[in-house]
C-alpha cells in the first residue's frame, strides 16, 4: 500500500511532521493535507508543539489545527470510510 499523500502544502516543523505521519498511521485515512497556516495562533492553552485537535466532520474526512513553533496549520484528515472509528482513534491519540 503506498503511503498517504501529504497534499500540496508540505511544509511545517519536526514536531509537526511527527504528527502528520502519527495522523497518516491511523487506518482508514487515505490522505493529510497541509492547509493555510497562521501565525501567532494556538491551539489552546497548555498546548505542546506537535499537538493535534480535532475541529469538525466534512464531506470526505475532517478538519483540524495542527501546533507548530510558529502558529497553527489547519490540516485536513481524508478518510475513505468508517469515519467514525477514524475519529474515534484520532481522539485516543490526541486527546482534547
Amino acid at each position: 500500500m503506498a503511503a498517504p499523500r501529504r497534499g500540496r502544502h508540505q511544509s511545517t516543523d519536526k514536531e509537526g511532521k511527527k504528527t502528520l505521519a502519527r495522523l497518516a498511521r491511523i487506518p482508514g485515512v487515505v490522505a493529510v493535507v497541509i492547509s493555510r497556516s497562521i501565525g501567532g495562533k494556538s491551539v489552546g492553552r497548555a498546548r505542546a508543539v506537535g499537538d493535534f485537535k480535532l475541529q469538525s466532520e466534512v464531506q470526505g474526512g475532517f478538519k483540524g489545527v495542527l501546533q507548530t513553533s510558529k502558529g497553527i496549520q489547519e490540516i485536513f484528515v481524508r478518510v475513505a470510510v468508517r469515519k467514525d472509528e477514524v475519529a474515534r482513534a484520532i481522539r485516543e491519540k490526541f486527546p482534547d
